[in-house]
């Protein structure tokens, strides 16, 4: 029998090779993280440019806000002759998916632009797991720092000629309302910044969690292309918390041991919008049970029949229906 010789740098490369091909961590057609580190994600959902149909009644542009961490945002502004209230607003995702150039929020957030008659400013954080929290609070945090001295510089006509920065107001749905949480902490710690400067935080399906299951995690039935399922859920904690860290941990569970006092936190009056079918039903009303103990201003509507995100992935009559009464709620709420 022929002698046979092996090359080591052979055996190195198709090791490596097949160290690539290894997934840690999965969510079906969302995102797809190797054992190397590298990270896809599908383009589930199509990316558009700012452009709006004229019929919206709202112009949009987009705009850099640090040019080196890559973090834009994209404007929208109804037309109106006086100065309009501002939201800024953090997409859903996970932390780990999701763009402000989404069509799903494009199409969403003008529509709320426009019926609710104020100005929104769609925030493009950084991702887990390459940027983990809390990557995305810093950019939340910059992007507020940011309008600040927008109004100093007039460099954005748009933002200074239409917005009234004396009326800001922090939102987002899923992972991007939690980020508008943390991030309302975070601006409260801040010297130069007053509790006058923000006047409400809208928090629309709040992506929270915790190691002990609540009763909707647990036995909340979802259907098959659900938008958040229990695993899930489970995955995005992973990519996105620090390492070693769990379910309980603060920037998840806001009322876990070791969490900000709900006490201490900035007196924001706080709206939060919670869906009947979603598996974070229980823990958005345990949330406002805990701000209500603490004393807080704080608001909440149960949207009947429908599950996480509706707002932006479900065209069902049903969906469209608790859409315009989402955006009710809302322009109410900033209009007080």
């Amino acid at each position: 029998m022929a002698a046979m010789t092996l090359d080591p740098l052979s055996l190195q490369t198709t090791a490596k090779e097949s160290q690539q091909r290894v997934v840690s961590e999965e969510i079906d057609g969302l995102i797809k993280v190797y054992k190397d580190g590298r990270v896809e994600r599908p383009d589930i959902v199509p990316r558009v440019t700012c452009s709006l149909h004229p019929e919206f009644g709202v112009t949009s542009k987009d705009l850099i806000i640090d040019k080196y961490t890559n973090i834009w945002a994209r404007l929208y502004v109804p037309n109106s002759r006086e100065k309009l209230p501002l939201m800024v607003y953090f997409h859903g995702g996970g932390f780990c998916v999701g763009s402000a150039s989404w069509s799903c929020y494009h199409e969403f957030l003008a529509k709320l632009s426009a019926k609710a008659n104020c100005a929104i400013l769609s925030v493009n954080y950084r991702l887990a797991p390459e940027n983990p929290l809390p990557a995305a609070y810093e950019d939340g945090v910059k992007a507020f720092v940011w309008l600040r001295q927008q109004v100093l510089s007039r460099d954005n006509e748009l933002l200074t000629s239409k917005c009234n920065f004396s009326s800001i107001f922090l939102a987002g749905d899923s992972a991007g309302a939690n980020i508008a949480y943390n991030v309302t902490i975070r601006l409260s710690r801040l010297a130069n910044l007053r509790s006058s400067d923000l006047k409400g935080l809208i928090l629309i399906q709040p992506f929270f969690g915790g190691e002990s299951r609540t009763h909707s995690e647990k036995y909340m039935v979802q259907p098959p292309r659900s938008a958040l399922t229990l695993a899930a859920s489970d995955t995005y904690w992973r990519l996105s918390l620090p390492a070693g860290a769990n379910r309980d941990h603060p920037w998840s569970n806001p009322v876990a041991k070791g969490a900000e006092k709900l006490e201490d936190l900035p007196r924001v009056p706080t709206m939060v919008c919670i869906s009947e079918m979603d598996i974070l039903k229980d823990r958005n009303l345990e949330f406002c049970a805990a701000m209500e103990s603490a004393g807080k201003k704080v608001e909440h509507v149960v949207y009947k029949g429908v599950g996480h995100a509706f707002q932006i992935l479900n065209k069902s009559s049903i969906s469209h229906t608790r859409i315009n009464e989402l955006i009710c709620h809302i322009k109410s709420f900033i209009s007080r």
